[in-house]
């Protein structure tokens, strides 16, 4: 299994709205490394759902439920998504500043790239986001 963390900003495609919509196709990807990671997304990985921008926060758990296809949002090739089902809201939000002020997690990718929208974790690093998020 492999895992990500995917961002958006709440006021545009909240983890709320994810709820009430059940699924969702992830759009709007247009750096080249972010789509190679959503091209590099199986079915039943597991992604961290992160709201940038507002509360700069991990939120919830959700799974790759249809491996990358065309963008519908666009006739360029070049761009694909992924659809993602939500799995679980954290008991406790995960901070961007938690994450900074972690010893094992200085070398996550959101702390390194933080504006790359779509990026991978190691099963180590999502655990330990996981366990923060479940107040351990």
């Amino acid at each position: 299994m492999n895992y990500f963390l995917v961002k958006s900003e709440p006021f545009k495609y909240s983890w709320e709205q994810f709820e009430k919509d059940g699924q969702t196709f992830w759009d709007g990807v247009r750096n080249y490394q972010a789509r190679n990671n959503m091209k590099a997304m199986k079915k039943g990985d597991l992604v961290l759902f992160y709201h940038s921008n507002e509360g700069k926060e991990v939120v919830g758990i959700a799974k790759v439920v249809k491996e990358f296809y065309q963008d519908p949002t666009t006739d360029d090739t070049k761009w694909v998504v992924v659809d993602l089902a939500p799995v679980e809201r954290l008991k406790k939000s995960v901070t961007l500043e938690m994450i900074k002020e972690d010893e094992q997690l200085q070398h996550v990718a959101l702390v390194r790239q933080g504006r790359l929208s779509v990026m991978p974790l190691k099963a180590e690093e999502f655990d330990r986001i996981i366990a923060l998020g479940h107040g351990e």
